[in-house]
């Protein structure tokens, strides 16, 4: 594990230098190709070090940071071509890939609580450095509030659980038994307000909307996994004594899927509307990984990643539109088939995507979110209906409001796509619908 974060620290030098900004994301594309090889087929921890491990939840959620980070690169060309300080932002982009890449390799519960903290410093200055109106620096405040909020009680429920076993490595937390409630919400609510869980997620669309698309990529691509991977760690320690608490979290989450499902389609702000849809899909994957069975934990691994590169993927569609037109609105974003008809393709298959359409890897997670949610009990259906017809619901409105209809009247062209876009689009799609192939990695990794 320490000579792939070799290899990123020492990308950093290369910053300084004007060529850098095609030669960093090639080096992380192969650094990308080689970390492919380090599949741990074993099922169990591997490539142990003395603070650094990994397992498949860590390697699937590695992979994706490194293919989230490298897309930055490739989606902000128009931070290289404004002069708009490139080599910082490749920087910041590098550092945040650094503390992702500790974050979900430790084996230490202390050293992942402190990168899990610091990545949001990198984030704070994708948002406040490169975001588009004055309202990033409340958006900025918003994100560091939420979230530092809840981490003080995780701190002290760290500190609480070294002081009880000595020791905090996360092979070893199994045997740990504390009966209050007080510790088990000090553990769990820093995670569910970094997924977000509905009522704690008002930070996430003000922070999409202001963020630069790096800034909405890397938020709906791996910070919100950020959550779901802490759940996933910290549920040793609290699986023989909380096992009932899990129906409070799944009821606010399902029933707050449906609102937020509802909020998104009076949306006119077409990255206020993928921000809310994460929101949903967070719902469903905060109820699967709470049921403590086999179906939910499998596919919330496999929704966390689908749902990764499919609203990266929009969110980067939603920017080609606004670099040409100036706007994100629905009422100006409208007829867009006309406008730009190369792009309508990549619009239907992302949406299709969204709405867990075959063969995208959305339908594996989401049927083994259904059917897990199901059997832990079968009045979950009612809810369940609700948020997969609104999910497509708001899919197809988006689709269809933005490519249909009459478009703005101040626009006396049509626009193609750069070469660029199109191949970032593509290395969105391609993994999101062909993973589907070997679903055995997604689901029985248990």
């Amino acid at each position: 594990m320490l000579s792939f974060l070799f290899f990123l620290v020492f990308l950093i030098p290369l910053c300084v230098f004007s060529f850098s900004w095609w030669l960093v994301p090639s080096l992380l594309f192969f650094i990308t190709f080689v970390y492919m090889f380090f599949f741990p087929y074993f099922f169990c921890w591997g490539s142990l070090g003395s603070l650094f491990g990994c397992d498949v939840i860590s390697y699937g959620l590695i992979f994706l940071s490194f293919w989230i980070c490298v897309l930055m690169i490739l989606a902000s060309e128009s931070v290289n071509r404004s002069s708009y300080f490139p080599g910082f932002f490749l920087f910041v982009v590098i550092s945040l890939m650094i503390m992702l890449y500790l974050a979900f390799s430790s084996i230490d519960l202390l050293s992942f609580y402190v990168f899990f903290e610091s990545s949001l410093i990198p984030t704070l200055f994708l948002i406040l450095g490169w975001g588009y109106q004055p309202e990033r620096v409340q958006a900025g405040i918003y994100l560091l509030f939420y979230t530092l909020l809840a981490s003080l009680p995780l701190l002290v429920g760290i500190l609480f659980v070294y002081h009880s076993l000595g020791s905090l490595c996360l092979f070893l937390l199994g045997d740990f038994f504390c009966g209050s409630w007080i510790f088990y919400l000090c553990m769990v609510l820093a995670f569910l307000i970094k997924m977000p869980m509905f009522l704690v997620h008002l930070w996430l669309p003000s922070a999409h909307v202001e963020a630069p698309v790096s800034g909405s990529m890397v938020l709906a691509g791996i910070l919100l996994k950020l959550g779901g991977y802490g759940l996933f760690r910290v549920f040793p320690l609290l699986i023989s004594n909380f096992f009932g608490f899990g129906f409070v979290w799944i009821v606010i989450s399902l029933v707050g899927g449906v609102f937020v499902s509802l909020f998104c389609m009076r949306q006119t702000d077409l990255k206020s509307l993928i921000a809310y849809s994460s929101v949903a899909h967070m719902g469903m994957v905060i109820g699967g990984i709470m049921i403590f069975n086999y179906w939910g934990a499998c596919g919330s691994f496999a929704l966390m990643v689908a749902h990764g590169l499919c609203s990266s993927g929009l969110f980067c569609l939603s920017n080609i539109s606004y670099e040409r037109l100036g706007s994100r609105s629905l009422l100006i974003n409208s007829g867009l088939m006309a406008f730009m008809p190369s792009m309508a393709m990549w619009w239907f298959l992302l949406s299709s995507c969204n709405m867990a359409a075959p063969p995208s890897l959305n339908l594996l997670g989401e049927i083994s979110l259904l059917s897990g949610l199901v059997s832990w009990s079968w009045l979950l259906m009612i809810v369940l209906v609700f948020v997969s017809f609104f999910s497509a619901a708001y899919s197809i409105y988006m689709y269809s409001y933005s490519q249909h209809g009459s478009y703005f009247s101040g626009i006396y062209c049509c626009s193609l796509g750069y070469s660029r876009e199109f191949l970032l689009l593509f290395l969105h799609w391609f993994p999101l619908n062909f993973i589907i192939l070997s679903a055995d990695v997604a689901v029985l990794w248990l």
